[in-house]
């Protein structure tokens, strides 16, 4: 009998190993809501799903509702098309932000909240570190597909990368005492804020599946991405969901850098604008999505002290999701936003147990028009896609793109970005804080506060 019981045992151990080291198929991933098929890369390494539903279409009786887990489907379902990206004004460029930093023009929908995974993974059981990429756009435009958030190259060097759309603008932010009182929540807003976490909570089901750990997963974004990265740090529904934070040009501290936005006060007069246009909550929810789009409410995050706590008093008490943080601004991001970096970097050195690494970045891209190092210019470097933007880049850019991207997988991985061949990136040291500077080298320098540097739209 005790021999027929370690035979079952070694069987029973070797049909978990079997599953758990189960070839990756780009024709056939196993979701929590069914099979997905993808596409590969050109060069065939890397396997990329594009448009996978993270939570059901945010549409009719779902509008200004916090997300529904995703409808599943029969059969295997393609995921090799752009998905629509959320409901925004039309991404048309402007300035330095060209089309490589744009939401394609077309499809844009309420139905958005889909999301989408690169991975060089072969095996279920590689269990790579995971990044989820959160797009900026001021909380009103972006996608997760905008060109130079491609995740090719970053899964060429070892992480699972996925960016998520979420809705944006009124369909993202509205709040009102009619959708507070009727919210299992209690509160009404952030729905864009509660999309980022129900992706984040997908990754953790779901991630295995391509190759990812579960349990090592980065939150990642910058400006609205960064400052959604911050919230979510502070934010009691996200606890547990990741392992480590990067936040690149943008924070939430309202309370410190401008008065907060509470819950009771927008929701107020946002019911002083509906009774103006006659309109109750089911009026406006059985308008078009275009229609919607033409209201003029406040759009943004808000203080509910439910999805997002007061955030500084958070950080302050020690309160936060306590991880690793890589972050940092750009010369051009200008004094207000640069400085909420620095106080996020020194927040989390002097309240949490784990490190904070942070970083100025004052590389010019190279050609005409110069606007300086200006605010989104260090992504292209840090994502390793420099490839896709029209610019006339040289050597260094290329190896400057190299060594961020690198100590950004490190910081994935190890929850530290230093590695072989790099130059020692210190911990943030309050009582003698120093930054990595990226510019026409690459240097460690004492930090300097921002004071009237650059500006956000360059010079």
């Amino acid at each position: 009998m005790k021999k027929i019981l370690v035979v079952l045992l070694v069987v029973a151990q070797l049909a978990a190993m079997s599953c758990s080291s189960k070839t990756i198929d780009v024709n056939s991933v196993r979701t929590n809501a069914g099979l997905v098929s993808g596409t590969l890369s050109e060069d065939g390494t890397v396997k990329i799903f594009m448009g996978i539903p993270f939570a059901a279409p945010p549409v009719g009786d779902l509008r200004w509702k916090a997300p529904r887990p995703a409808i599943p489907w029969e059969g295997v379902r393609e995921c090799v098309d752009l998905p629509p990206s959320a409901m925004q004004a039309p991404p048309i460029p402007f300035r330095m932000w060209s089309q490589e930093f744009m939401a394609p023009m077309e499809p844009l929908s309420e139905d958005c909240l889909y999301l989408n995974v690169w991975t060089a993974a072969e095996k279920s059981n590689e269990h790579l570190p995971v990044i989820l990429w959160i797009h900026g756009g001021a909380f009103t435009g972006g996608s997760g597909t905008v060109p130079l958030y491609d995740g090719t190259d970053m899964a060429k060097k070892g992480v699972v990368f996925v960016t998520t759309n979420y809705r944006l603008g009124i369909f993202g932010f509205f709040c009102h005492p009619e959708l507070t009182a009727e919210s299992e929540l209690g509160v009404s807003g952030n729905y864009g804020i509660l999309d980022q976490i129900a992706a984040l909570q997908w990754v953790k089901d779901n991630i295995e599946a391509f190759g990812g750990d579960p349990m090592n997963i980065t939150i990642a974004g910058q400006s609205a991405g960064s400052m959604s990265v911050n919230a979510i740090m502070a934010s009691p529904l996200a606890k547990g969901l990741f392992q480590r934070a990067i936040g690149q040009s943008g924070g939430s501290f309202s309370e410190v850098l401008s008065p907060a936005s509470t819950l009771d006060s927008v929701q107020q007069m946002n019911l002083r604008y509906t009774r103006s246009l006659g309109m109750t909550i089911a009026d406006m929810r059985a308008l078009s999505a275009d229609s919607v789009m033409k209201l003029r409410t406040r759009s943004g995050t808000v203080i509910d002290n439910v999805v997002i706590p007061h955030i500084y008093a958070t950080f302050k008490e020690g309160e936060q999701s306590d991880v690793p943080l890589l972050t940092g601004w750009n010369e051009g991001d200008g004094a207000a936003l640069g400085a909420a970096n620095g106080i996020w970097a020194r927040m989390q050195a002097e309240s949490g147990s784990q490190p904070s690494y942070l970083y100025y970045f004052r590389r010019v891209p190279p050609g005409e028009p110069n606007y300086g190092a200006f605010h989104s210019a260090e992504f292209g470097y840090a994502l390793n896609t420099l490839q896709l933007w029209d610019r006339p880049f040289t050597d260094w850019d290329y190896q400057l793109e190299d060594i961020m991207s690198t100590y950004w997988v490190n910081f994935a991985a190890n929850g530290d970005p230093n590695g072989v061949g790099l130059m020692e990136w210190p911990e943030f040291d309050p009582s003698d804080p120093k930054m990595m500077v990226f510019g026409d080298a690459v240097e460690v320098a004492d930090f300097v506060p921002p004071t009237n540097q650059g500006s956000f739209f360059g010079n």
